[in-house]
């Protein structure tokens, strides 16, 4: 961190971003070519794309994680902590997948909100399956009756239902989750190709999943080329961690407020080989004065902590000593005007 970790000004939103910035963040760019250490594909090979949906905090970044291998989308307590579209890559000997998780469907409330909800409706739409999350420590609730019968709208989609957080529950209230799943599926006209209990705190059954999934995949060459984990940019990386890191131990509504923006990002020049710096400089957009404050802390020790700990997520994550800087800006309402979501990228 910098000694200017933090700005007082409040700087004017339409000051800090340039007008030409509209890149969406939640649009699915078509995936990489595909790259083959052998030139060639192994019998049944197959490849495809699956979403993790479901109400807000079921557990779908968590999953996404678990099944990956690694953490490549953030993860909060928060509701609707995804807001963009960040795709997970799993590497087998039997088949590519992959992971498209997306943010939470949610009765709206802002304009943000519904612009959320149809990127989720058009993800699900785009994918080969959709693995619908319902929670083991939660009952079946208007919510996610309205989900699935969302979702049986589309019709050539394979579906199936994935009962998450079951170390938070008894057998026998996973057991009652079950029936209720199927129960609801037949009320849709909805037909589960599975539905399968598992914990990506404890590891249960997460190796079975990604074989389940990677078997109603079509089959089909590698979309990405090995090792890749996603196809998103360090920049979407980078702010998403810091996003992550400013939401833990905020109350209310501040959560939603919070957007993160990465105004530039590079290694730093003149800098040995084997000695690189990434330059990282964010600005963290909240609607109101008194959210700033709340960031920002007591003589800026708040946010000098979100520094540090999304520092350390960020070197994690891209295997380079970074050099982060901060700012605090108020982009007022900024969920309920179009214009703002737009230079947001939503």
């Amino acid at each position: 961190m910098s000694g200017r970790d933090f700005d007082h000004e409040g700087d004017d939103f339409d000051d800090e971003l340039d007008e030409d910035f509209d890149e969406d963040l939640g649009a699915l760019p078509p995936p990489a070519a595909p790259v083959f250490a052998t030139g060639e594909v192994p019998d049944g090979y197959r490849s495809g794309f699956a979403c993790f949906v479901g109400r807000p905090n079921v557990g779908k970044s968590t999953l996404t994680n678990a099944v990956v291998g690694q953490k490549i989308v953030i993860t909060s307590d928060k509701p609707q902590t995804t807001r963009t579209v960040v795709r997970g890559i799993v590497h087998r000997e039997d088949g590519q997948l992959v992971l498209v998780d997306t943010p939470g469907l949610h009765r709206p409330r802002t304009l943000l909100g519904e612009r959320l909800n149809d990127l989720v409706k058009t993800t699900w739409a785009e994918v080969d399956v959709v693995a619908v999350c319902f929670p083991a420590d939660e009952k079946i609730g208007p919510g996610d009756t309205f989900l699935v019968n969302e979702l049986a709208k589309v019709r050539r989609t394979t579906k199936i239902a994935v009962v998450t957080k079951t170390d938070l529950a008894t057998p026998e209230r996973i057991a009652e989750h079950l029936l209720d799943i199927t129960a609801l599926g037949a009320a849709t006209g909805t037909e589960w190709a599975e539905i399968v209990p598992v914990s990506s705190v404890a590891g249960d059954q997460i190796d079975l999943l990604g074989s389940l999934l990677v078997g109603l995949m079509p089959e089909g060459p590698p979309l990405y080329p090995d090792g890749d984990l996603t196809d998103a940019p360090e920049e979407i990386l980078a702010a998403e961690l810091i996003r992550e890191a400013a939401l833990d131990g905020v109350r209310d509504e501040l959560p939603h407020s919070i957007a993160v923006v990465v105004e530039e990002m590079g290694l730093r020049e003149d800098r040995p080989e084997d000695k690189p710096l990434l330059d990282i400089h964010a600005n963290l957009y909240v609607e109101r004065d008194s959210q700033k404050g709340i960031v920002i802390g007591k003589k800026g020790a708040r946010l000098r902590q979100v520094g540090t700990v999304a520092r350390q997520q960020i070197e994690a994550l891209l295997g380079t000593p970074v050099y982060l800087d901060l700012h605090v800006k108020v982009a007022k309402d900024w969920q309920r005007d179009p214009r703002q979501l737009r230079k947001l990228g939503f």
